[in-house]
């Protein structure tokens, strides 16, 4: 089942995190994005009553009208990767975060998975920001002309701290 996360959920979010990544880095990324108001969407999947994933969009600044998101992190507990979680969930997040009337999405991720989804670099190319020419920064238009012109975005401070 995947649904919006809850204040309750937020330990096992951590921990969730941190195993899939296999550190804490993470896990304090998204707690500081939540203390900084950042967050546009918070979702979480669950398995056999317990939280095994979840997904992370946060607010960034465009010099253009229009709401743009970061995606991330997306998390899987590893006894839970590889089974079509991770994909529900940025299948999900990506269904809502458009209703939220967001413009496009950012990711920083391994192209491959990624481009399932129709991320891709081309959509990110005049996107300027820190991330910019790595091989790993994508975009995603989820209206139309999103990525047309060129577009600087700035991202929430939690990520450079």
């Amino acid at each position: 089942m995947i649904r919006y996360a809850r204040p309750a959920d937020q330990a096992a979010i951590a921990e969730v995190v941190a195993a899939a990544f296999g550190r804490e880095d993470e896990a304090r990324l998204v707690a500081r994005l939540r203390a900084d108001d950042d967050v546009v969407l918070e979702m979480v999947a669950e398995a056999q009553g317990a939280v095994a994933g979840h997904i992370l969009f946060s607010r960034l600044w465009a010099d253009h009208h229009g709401l743009f998101a970061a995606l991330a992190p997306l998390s899987v507990r590893p006894d839970s990767q590889n089974t079509g979680l991770g994909s529900a969930l940025v299948r999900a997040g990506l269904a809502n975060v458009r209703e939220y009337g967001c413009h496009g999405v950012l990711v920083l991720g391994d192209p491959a998975y990624y481009g399932r989804f129709g991320f891709d670099a081309a959509a990110a190319a005049d996107v300027a920001c820190p991330f910019r020419g790595h091989a790993a920064f994508q975009g995603l238009a989820l209206e139309d002309e999103a990525f047309a012109r060129p577009l600087t975005v700035a991202y929430p401070d939690a990520f450079s701290t």
